[in-house]
């Protein structure tokens, strides 16, 4: 059984004990939380498609623990100009492990 959920802009495919790192969260380590923004629910042959949310469709997560990923560095530099900008970017995160999908 497998569920599309949303959060932070994105989209992710999600199953039962599966952990990932979505955009930051306002959460409490270890706190529950129920992500409402369900797209789809599929168990096996049974498929069922939201437009664009699934009515009733709702998957349950527990706050592992929040981070800052890599470091990502940006450079721009114009040739022949004298000019070259760095610059990086931490993002922060949220890891979630999923405890339960109902549709």
């Amino acid at each position: 059984m497998y569920a599309v959920i949303k959060t932070g802009g994105k989209q992710y495919r999600v199953t039962e004990g599966q952990t990932l790192r979505v955009e930051k969260l306002e959460e409490d380590v270890g706190a529950n939380l129920d992500l409402s923004e369900v797209l789809m629910v599929a168990n096996g042959d049974d498929i069922k498609i939201g437009a664009p949310l699934l009515a009733g469709g709702k998957v349950t997560a527990t706050v592992k623990s929040h981070g800052r990923e890599d470091k990502v560095t940006i450079i721009k530099f114009k040739r022949r100009k004298h000019h070259m900008k760095r610059q990086g970017h931490r993002q922060y995160y949220t890891e979630l492990q999923i405890t339960g999908i109902s549709a």
